[in-house]
């Protein structure tokens, strides 16, 4: 589903979503959405979309886990030297 979209500015800073893309992400009117600003441009998504993004990049291995093992590993390097 990566499709490209494209959309002009208007009056006032508002933005026309293409019909094809309301339909598809089964957007009504009135359906409110976040713009997400991020280093490599903006994401546009219901609250919904947002927080499954989140759900899912964060899915990964603890990040407390991952700490705790590279202190691990470089205290058995330590320990050998």
């Amino acid at each position: 589903m990566d499709t490209t979209y494209a959309a002009s500015m208007g009056e006032g800073g508002r933005l026309v979503v293409p019909a094809e893309l309301r339909s598809r992400q089964h957007w009504q009117q009135g359906t409110s959405l976040l713009f997400i600003e991020t280093p490599e441009g903006v994401v546009v998504a219901t609250r919904e979309q947002a927080t499954r993004i989140v759900r899912e990049q964060l899915s990964g291995k603890s990040l407390v886990d991952e700490l705790v093992e590279e202190r691990r590993a470089a205290s058995r390097t330590e320990d050998a030297a």
